[in-house]
């Protein structure tokens, strides 16, 4: 019988590509989002994929929705945290709010949608879990204190996580994209691009389906050696 997964921030960019990659691979897949509802629907109508909104860093929503799966899809086995912001500022011009509002859905939705699924995973000794870090969260980046924090954050859950699920079969596993070609990233400046390329030793950006590629890796049945790991895929451009 299908897997069942669930992926925020699934609707677009690197969550999207993760999505739709899961599907292909036979799982049972629903994606999370949060804003976008034009770009949820398309995405719905072009993949198949039932899109299901409500805000992970609330977690009286993430209990409902993931009710709402369960009941329409099957027991969770596969958990992929991707959902991120960025309110990118210095410190010296970053707001109470700007910081909070990065901690909250990147990091604290890690926690709410792993603590609503957890307990059916080891009930039935099984569980996958991979939450989506960042470069950035491992070397740092100017004007992203909140950002580098909650990616950074992100790494040490997985680390934690792993060892509590390692005895039932649940693995905990982060992958750290490097720069990868998604709208976020296209927004940026040109001539501000082409330095950021300059400093991948590959020479391109990723793409979203190769960190679509990791996170089936990780989630596989046997991968179940794999655990407390973070996969780095940035190209080379930082090796730690």
């Amino acid at each position: 019988m299908a897997r069942t997964a669930v992926v925020t921030g699934g609707t677009r960019g690197i969550g999207g590509a993760i999505s739709l990659a899961l599907k292909n691979a036979g799982y049972k897949v629903a994606a999370v989002y949060a804003g976008n509802d034009e770009a949820a629907a398309a995405f719905t109508k072009e993949t198949g994929i039932p899109a299901h909104k409500w805000d992970v860093a609330k977690f009286p929503d993430c209990e409902a929705g993931i009710a709402k799966i369960v009941a329409e899809l099957g027991p969770v086995e596969v958990l992929v945290n991707n959902a991120g912001i960025t309110r990118d500022a210095t410190m010296v011009k970053m707001t109470p709010e700007n910081w909070q509002a990065v901690i909250e859905t990147n990091l604290g939705s890690c926690f709410n949608m792993s603590r609503v699924v957890i307990d059916g995973m080891r009930e039935r000794s099984f569980g996958r879990i991979v939450n989506i870090g960042s470069i950035n969260g491992q070397a740092g980046q100017y004007g992203q204190v909140n950002y580098a924090a909650a990616k950074s954050g992100i790494h040490g859950f997985t680390k934690a996580l792993a060892q509590e699920g390692a005895a039932k079969n649940v693995t905990v596993n982060a992958i750290a994209p490097g720069y990868i070609d998604t709208d976020m990233v296209r927004a940026v400046p040109p001539n501000v691009l082409e330095k950021i390329v300059a400093r991948i030793p590959v020479g391109r950006l990723g793409r979203a389906d190769e960190i679509a590629r990791a996170v089936l890796f990780l989630v596989a049945d046997d991968a179940g050696f794999i655990t407390g790991s973070t996969l780095s895929v940035n190209g080379g451009q930082h090796m730690y």
